[in-house]
């Protein structure tokens, strides 16, 4: 196989299309997809000395495959890492970034913001191993600090977080994680490598659900765990091969095909959900509207300053609580109901019922969760379609 050297010069949208490619000797267009669970060797010699690191070869596609290779240099490029692991799905990410990195004794702060399961595994996973786990409130620095003056393993936040858009100071987390001795994990979906480079702003690892914008048309399910050829080599690979969170050969295939229109579709959404959260923000019975790219967001001076889009998620409160946000949703002809977000098509979700249901009513009362609450993932339809969708939605809503 060769490979296609990626020239320094060649910007963002071009390396999403070009980066990485190995043709093989038939010199197809399009990334072949090695679906085979194994690899044979020219002799036993080749087959031992492949064990051993002696020799470069693939051994098994739960260790390595060469279309999962492709995926995970074109996203290392994207992302500007050394390195890339992908796994079978985005919480096989986050997973695998924790629990390769630390071990029973240590500790792990969180903010509180964190979409369930990740929630889950740091409330409930990780102490069943030993581990000391501690929540803050994202946006306090004063209490990053008051957790992070003790030694810490890991720090893992989201941001913008899921679902209530909350947006972190990534490098003032990541200093004070690192004199704590913390390797800083951020779950960048939200995002999305496009508007958000974690790596440049302090964080040590980057974590994706690619089943969200990199897929971007809800097929597959994939995730991806990057930061430096040290930490990955060294510390995730030797447990993602060993404990099996490999990603399939084909859902690889699909995501490079995602990544071709990445940037052109995260863009769209983009202004979609600028125009459609201006829309809400003066609406009836809209209570409130989160969206990173409104001045009205909490952290707004934050997101201008870390991100270079707002991105294509809008949180939004309805009136009437949990009534109100069923007879929101049930009205909607063209927004379909859905846990899932980053695809093309535009997508609803009710979380204090879903998503972030198990978390219990207190916790999510701490995150600005209200029963009212929907989180929004606009899509590529035309923005006046979503906007009188929207308006048949909210003329359901119960009338006091």
């Amino acid at each position: 196989m060769s490979e296609n050297k990626t020239p320094s010069t060649w910007r963002s949208a071009t390396r999403q299309l070009h980066a990485g490619l190995e043709r093989t000797e038939f010199g197809e267009t399009s990334e072949a997809v090695f679906l085979t669970s194994g690899f044979v060797y020219d002799n036993a010699e080749q087959a031992a000395k492949t064990f051993t690191g002696e020799v470069e070869h693939y051994q098994y596609s739960r260790f390595s495959n060469p279309t999962v290779a492709a995926l995970e240099r074109r996203l290392a490029d994207l992302e500007g890492a050394e390195a890339c692991v992908a796994t079978a799905t985005g919480m096989g990410a986050v997973s695998s970034a924790l629990l390769s990195h630390v071990k029973a004794g240590e500790r792990v702060v969180a903010s509180r913001a964190l979409f369930g399961s990740c929630h889950w595994i740091v409330a409930n996973l990780l102490p069943r191993y030993g581990v000391e786990t501690v929540f803050v409130d994202g946006s306090d620095l004063d209490a990053w600090a008051q957790a992070l003056s003790k030694p810490t393993s890991a720090v893992l936040l989201e941001s913008p977080s899921n679902p209530m858009l909350d947006v972190l100071d990534i490098r003032a987390i990541s200093d004070l994680a690192h004199k704590a001795g913390a390797i800083v994990v951020v779950d960048n979906v939200f995002a999305s490598p496009v508007y958000q480079k974690p790596l440049e702003l302090g964080a040590d690892v980057v974590v994706y659900s690619c089943t969200k914008h990199i897929d971007g048309q809800g097929r597959v399910l994939g995730g991806a765990v990057l930061g430096t050829k040290d930490w990955i080599t060294e510390t995730l690979q030797p447990f993602t091969r060993n404990t099996g969170n490999a990603l399939s050969p084909f859902n690889a295939w699909v995501m490079l095909k995602g990544l071709e229109t990445l940037t052109l579709r995260v863009d769209a959404m983009t202004r979609n959900a600028a125009t459609v959260a201006d829309y809400l923000a003066q609406a009836p019975g809209v209570l409130s509207v989160r969206y990173p790219g409104r001045k009205d967001h909490p952290q707004y001076a934050l997101a201008q300053k870390q991100m270079t889009g707002g991105g294509s998620l809008i949180a939004f409160e309805v009136a009437g609580g949990q009534e109100g946000a069923f007879a929101f949703m049930n009205a909607l002809q063209l927004i379909a109901i859905s846990n899932n977000l980053g695809d093309a098509r535009s997508l609803v979700t009710h979380p204090a019922t879903t998503t972030h249901m198990k978390i219990g009513a207190e916790e999510r009362a701490r995150l600005g969760i209200s029963d009212g609450a929907i989180r929004f993932s606009v899509g590529l339809e035309d923005s006046t379609d979503l906007i009188d969708d929207l308006a048949r939605g909210l003329a359901a809503l119960p009338r006091s």
